[in-house]
C-alpha cells in the first residue's frame, strides 16, 4: 500500500499560520468520528488558498487506525526539570496546523475545519501565529538553523517503509511563552551566549566561546559522532501582553525528541540545562501522529 506523507509538513513560504487542538466529546461514536474526518478532509481537498497538517493523539490514533499506529506513540509526560523548570501535560486528541499566504485565508480554513469537527470534538486550543521578519523568533534570533536541508527532511521526519505508520510522522507540539523584557535586558553578547549564535548574522559561536548551556549546544543530539536530527517547524505567536513560540517538531523516531527535552530541562544526567528555558517557559506539551494520506483517507471512510 502506498504511503504519501502530508505535504504541508514540508511546505515552505507560508507567512500566516493557525493551530487548533480538539478533545473528542465522550458521546462521539466511531461512525460519527469517521464522518467528521470525512468532512474535514473534503474541506481540505477543496481549499485552494490554505493547507493543513492533521494529526491524532495516541488514544484516538489507536481507536481509529490501530494497524497504522506505531508502538512509540505515547501521551506526553510532564517534565520536572532543573530548579523548577518543567513542562505540564497539554495532551489533546486532534491537532491541526493550517498555513497560507495571509491571516484572512487561514482563519477561513480554521473556521471550516472547526465546523467539520464540531459535532464530535470540543475546540480547546485556538492560536493564530505568523512568520516574524526573516524567519526569526521574537527574541530576534533566526529560528530553525539546525534543520536538515529540504531534500533530507523527509528521511528525518517520516516513519520508514516496513514499520507501522509508514509515511507518517511523530509530532511534538509545545507552546513557549517568552519573557522578552528579561531577555532583552541582557547585553547582546549575553543573549548570544544563551542561544549559541550571533544575533545579527546567525553564525554559530566557536566551541571556545559557546557555553555548554547554550540553546544549540543542548538541542543538538549526537550518537557516536552522527547527529540525530529532528525537523522543526516552529512559528511565533501573540501580541503585546503574551507572546512566544509554537514549537513543532516532526520526527521518524520519538526517542530523539525525548532525549532533546531531557537535555533542555536538565534531566539528562550531565548537570547542564538549556539556559534559554530560563527566559522561555513552556505552557504545555503534547504528542501526536500525522499519518500518511492513505491512513487519513481510511479514517474518513470507514
Amino acid at each position: 500500500m502506498p504511503a504519501t506523507p502530508q505535504r504541508a509538513i514540508f511546505k515552505q513560504g507560508s507567512r500566516a499560520h493557525h493551530y487548533l487542538e480538539f478533545d473528542v466529546l465522550p458521546p462521539a461514536q466511531d461512525l460519527e468520528l469517521h464522518e467528521a474526518f470525512g468532512r474535514l478532509l473534503a474541506a481540505r481537498a477543496a481549499a485552494s488558498d490554505w493547507e493543513s497538517v492533521v494529526a491524532l493523539g495516541p488514544g484516538l490514533m489507536r481507536r481509529l487506525a490501530p494497524l497504522a499506529t506505531p508502538s512509540g506513540l505515547v501521551p506526553f509526560e510532564a517534565i520536572d526539570g532543573w530548579e523548577g523548570l518543567g513542562v505540564r501535560v497539554a495532551q489533546h486528541d486532534i491537532w491541526l496546523w493550517l498555513q497560507g499566504a495571509g491571516p484572512d485565508v487561514v482563519l477561513d480554513g480554521a473556521l471550516t475545519a472547526a465546523a467539520a469537527l464540531a459535532p464530535v470534538a470540543e475546540l480547546v486550543v485556538d492560536q493564530p501565529a505568523f512568520i516574524y521578519r526573516d524567519n526569526r523568533d521574537l527574541t530576534g534570533f533566526v529560528d530553525g538553523t539546525e534543520n536538515p536541508p529540504p531534500d533530507e527532511a523527509p528521511a528525518v521526519a517520516l516513519v520508514p517503509p516496513g514499520a507501522p505508520g509508514v509515511g507518517g510522522s511523530f509530532v511534538l507540539a509545545m507552546s513557549y511563552e517568552h519573557d522578552l523584557a528579561a531577555f532583552r535586558a541582557l547585553p547582546i553578547a549575553q543573549q548570544e551566549a544563551v542561544i549559541g549564535r550571533t544575533k545579527r548574522d546567525s553564525v554559530e559561536l566557536d566551541d571556545a566561546t559557546k557555553p555548554p548551556s547554550a540553546h544549540i549546544a543542548r538541542v543538538v543530539l549526537e550518537d557516536e559522532g552522527a547527529e540525530l536530527e529532528i525537523y522543526r517547524r516552529s512559528v511565533p505567536f501573540g501580541g503585546v501582553g503574551r507572546h512566544g513560540l509554537r514549537f513543532v517538531a516532526f520526527s521518524a523516531d520519538p526517542t530523539r525528541v525525548t532525549r532533546m527535552l531531557d537535555r533542555m530541562y536538565g534531566t539528562s544526567g550531565d548537570g547542564q540545562h538549556d539556559r534559554l528555558m530560563e527566559f522561555s517557559r513552556a505552557a504545555g506539551g503534547a504528542n501526536y501522529f500525522a499519518p500518511a494520506e492513505e491512513t487519513l483517507a481510511a479514517v474518513a471512510t470507514r
